[in-house]
Formats: structure tokens, sequence, C-alpha cells
């Protein structure tokens, strides 16, 4: 393969990403940070305290801590009161109304009192409709589809993770979190298709009602194919503009087969510190016939040579079976991270959920029995996280290039991997591509092992790693988040024990433990609904 530095050395490294709407560079200047574990709702709060122009979050939030959010949204909605400080919320509509208190019930007092700078949208997927919406029962009606991307936007910070902003993401469920800085381009492309995405739900009212925006097809009363056509070129508009604004950027960087050296770019004229890190947004609504996600994910999975080594992790091992099929039948190595039975969410649910983590075992000791039937044992292996009185929500993937001990890779945001992720919801997550060392090294650590503190480095955009994915915040022409001027202090988390520290090894002996025994009807069921969990 034509390699053009020591880092990233693929040919097929402009094919795979060329036309994936946008390329965001990070140059070298700035901070990054980088860390693992469960959220702090206090440290959620502090840019919103300061936040000065807009917040746009795509959540699903519930009581206790998060009752700290909405309290501080409003009192940083007081202190600015008149002002152009705008909230724009977005909730899956079944998951943000199920119960008596809710996500809606949470923040309507929010939206009754702000009613001019406070927009709270419903995403409904256009799947639940008719007869089918009459009869499904609340908790499993979200299984036909729904609003899963969790981006938390303050001014120019975006916060873009595989969390939720329930109680357990605050205390004892393991996710992933990235923290990106001062990086105007990826705030302003998350916020514009947060807005999509809300142009295209029903809009909660002062009195608890919905209702379209005006001139849109009802996402369930209306013709569906209408419906999503029209979400599609909503969408895809705000993908089109964001890669008209970067495509002049992307030339400078992309030539060809090669990337644009330090030394090629000064010789060229352009003083801009040359890009050693690049941030693609990667956006999965197949609904709507948008899946960038997707085909990115297949290509990586393709094209990952031999000794190339792949770390995959999902809370919820469910692969799609082009996903799965790649995993056997491709060249390079793969450890995969999957929950063990006990810290599942389901683990002791109520009713027909609580089989759920049996269902789980059931398909990961297929997948296992198939890496055996082809002799993959060493190439493909599988560890199961345990960790007691926690939950494992993590998901991710990180590629290492064939003789390289540290990542140039990595993927992070809400997708599982699984058919719901690829066909049912609306799911973004990023690809976060280095050639610096010290991030690959940070990035290393988050997979691997408990780093002793956190470090920054130079970057026009910072990043916090494992736990929450969020875009970039805090330039001169936007209120500042945190600290004076464009470079100001990163949004810093505590670490955790990293990922893969607590793992076990599966082999045909943990198939034998009592935990994992499963059910006849389990197992009879599990073909029959695997494509909704």
């Amino acid at each position: 393969m034509a390699f053009h530095s020591e880092a990233v050395k693929w040919a097929w490294w402009p094919q795979c990403f060329l036309w994936v709407p946008p390329c965001l560079e990070t140059p070298r200047q700035g901070s990054l940070h980088l860390s693992s574990g469960h959220a702090s709702s206090c440290k959620l709060g502090k840019p919103v305290c300061s936040s000065g122009r807009r917040m746009s979050c795509p959540w699903r939030a519930a009581s206790g801590q998060v009752d700290c959010l909405e309290s501080t949204l409003e009192k940083s909605l007081q202190a600015k009161f008149p002002s152009d400080l705008k909230v724009s919320i977005l909730l899956d509509f079944t998951r943000g109304s199920r119960g008596r208190k809710n996500s809606r019930t949470m923040l309507l007092p929010l939206l009754q009192r702000f009613p001019e700078q406070v927009r709270v949208s419903l995403f409904h997927t256009p799947n639940l409709r008719g007869l089918l919406r009459l009869l499904i029962p609340e908790r499993f009606n979200e299984t036909i589809g729904l609003q899963h991307m969790k981006v938390y936007l303050f001014d120019n910070n975006v916060i873009l993770s595989g969390a939720n902003l329930s109680d357990s993401y605050f205390t004892n469920r393991q996710d992933r979190y990235v923290f990106l800085q001062d990086c105007a381009e990826i705030a302003d492309f998350f916020t514009e298709l947060v807005d999509a995405v809300g142009d295209v739900s029903l809009q909660l009212q002062g009195d608890d009602t919905v209702r379209a925006v005006e001139g849109m097809v009802h996402p369930y009363k209306g013709d569906r194919a209408a419906y999503c056509r029209a979400a599609n070129k909503r969408v895809m508009d705000v993908i089109n503009s964001a890669r008209a604004r970067q495509q002049v950027l992307h030339a400078q960087t992309f030539h060809g087969d090669s990337l644009l050296t330090q030394e090629d770019a000064a010789a060229a004229g352009d003083r801009r510190p040359a890009p050693d890190t690049w941030i693609y947004p990667l956006i999965q609504m197949k609904p709507f016939e948008i899946q960038i996600d997707e085909i990115v994910t297949e290509t990586l999975l393709t094209e990952a040579e031999r000794g190339a080594k792949v770390y995959l992790t999902t809370g919820y091992f469910n692969l799609t079976q082009a996903y799965m099929d790649l995993v056997l039948g491709t060249r390079a190595e793969y450890q995969i991270l999957l929950a063990s039975p006990e810290v599942n969410g389901f683990f002791g649910a109520k009713g027909v959920a609580g089989a759920i983590p049996a269902a789980y075992v059931h398909i990961e000791r297929q997948f296992y029995r198939a890496v055996c039937s082809l002799g993959q044992q060493e190439r493909v292996r599988l560890q199961e996280y345990w960790r007691r009185g926690w939950t494992f929500h993590a998901k991710g993937l990180w590629l290492y290039l064939a003789g390289s001990s540290l990542p140039c890779l990595t993927l992070i945001g809400s997708p599982n991997f699984g058919y719901r992720s690829v066909h049912r919801d609306l799911e973004a997550q990023i690809a976060i591509v280095t050639e610096s060392r010290a991030l690959q090294q940070q990035l290393h650590q988050g997979r691997s092992k408990r780093s002793p503190e956190r470090r920054s480095w130079g970057l026009r955009g910072s990043l916090t790693h494992s736990g929450w994915l969020s875009p970039l915040g805090c330039t001169g022409r936007r209120a500042q988040v945190a600290g004076p001027g464009p470079t100001c202090s990163p949004w810093k988390t505590q670490e955790q024990e990293r990922l893969y520290l607590r793992s076990g090894a599966v082999s045909s002996a943990t198939f034998e433990q009592p935990s994992r025994q499963v059910k006849l009807w389990v197992k009879l069921v599990t073909p029959l609904i695997k494509n909704f969990f």
C-alpha cells in the first residue's frame, strides 16, 4: 500500500472517506483531553451555565440527577433573558412520552416559561403508524424505530455519545465519551443536523400537545413515502451544505491517492498549520435512505488488511448479517468486547424484558460457534465485560494498522452495530482519524488500560474520549463556554477503569456456566425478534 506518512498508511483511505460529508480538519493548536467512565451532571452543567447563544441536545432524560440539568437550563435562560440564547431539545416521541413522569413533563415548565427561546421536538418514526401504533404497548413501541442520536451542544462545544441523560449514566453505567472543543465547523454541522431532524419532528406545545411543523408531512398520519422524501431532503440539505463549506479545505488536504504533507502545504503557500487529525461525521438514517455510517463501517471492515487489528465494542451484541460476514470473512484480527449477562441493561427486568440478556447470550453463542467452525478462534476473539453493580453500554471501534501498536482511527457515537442501528433508528457518530502519536496513545489507553492522568495536546479542537461524544465550541464570534478566548479549558471528567481491563475471554467453557443457560422458548423466539433489539 502507498504510505504518505508514518501513521495513516492506506492507499484506500481517500476513497473510503473522500465522499463523506464533511471532513473537518483539526490543526495543531488548542487542547485535547480524553477519559472514560460515567458522566457527571455537574460537569455537564458547566457549559450550560456559560452558554451564550445556543444549546442543542438530542437526548433521553429521566428523573433524579438530570433534574439538576433542567434546573441549570432554567437558570441560564433566566440569566440571559431577554437575549438571543436559544435552547433546542430533540427527543424520541416514544421514549420521551413513556410513563406519567417523562422527558416531556420535565421540560414542559421550561417551554411554558420561555416559549420564544425553547424548542422541544419529538421525533416519531414513520414506521409506527396505523393499527401497529395502536396495538404495541409502551416500552415495546420503540423497537419499531427511534431517534437514537446523542449530541449535547453548547455554543460551539459539542458532546457526541452513546449515553442518554438518565440516572444510571451519571452513576454506574459504562459508556464512551468524547469532547471536541473550539471547532466551529463541527458545532455548526450538528446544530444544523439537530434542527433538520427537529423540523421533521412533532413540536411540543405549552399545553402538552404536539403538532407538525407547518407545511411538513405528518410522520404517522400523512403519506409515509412523502414524509420520508421530505425528511431525506431536509437532512441531505444539511450534509450537502457542509460538504460545500468544506470542499476547499478538503481539496487542500487530499490530493489523489495521497495526503498533502506539511512541507507540500508550505511549498504551496498554505500558511495554515497542517492538520494531523480529521473528524468525519457519520450519519445513519435508513428510514430516510441515508446510510453514510453503514457504508463507511462496512468499508473499514472490508479493507482492513492482514495484520491489522480491529477492536469493536457494543453493549448489545447483535451484529447485522453483513457486519458478521465481514468479521468472519476478512483478514484483520478482531477483538470484540460485549456485555456479560449480569451487566446487560435488561438484567433482572420484569416480564418478557427479563429474557433479553439470555437472547443476547444465545446470539453470542451462535456467533462463537461460527468462529470455531471456521477455525478462526485466534483471529476473532470475544471478551465479556463485567463489573459488580454496573451495566455496560459502551460502543465503538478502534483500528490499528498492520505493524502498529497504536490506533489511528476510532468510531464513537450512538450506533450499536446491530440491525436496529442500521435499519430502524436515527444514529450519529464520528470517525476520528489522527496522525498525532500523542492522540493515538490516548486512544490506545482509553481502549486498553487505566491512564494515571489526563493530558493535553496541540489541536484547534479538543476531544474527551470514552464516555460521551460532543461537538466543539468556544470561538471569538460566539459566547465563550469556559475561560477566555478560543482555546478555553476543556471540560474534564474523571478517569475510570478502562474497558478491556474489566473483561474476560470467552471460550466454550463460558457457555457451560449456569448464567449462560438459555431456555428453549428464548432460543425459538430470538430469531423472530432479533431485528427489533
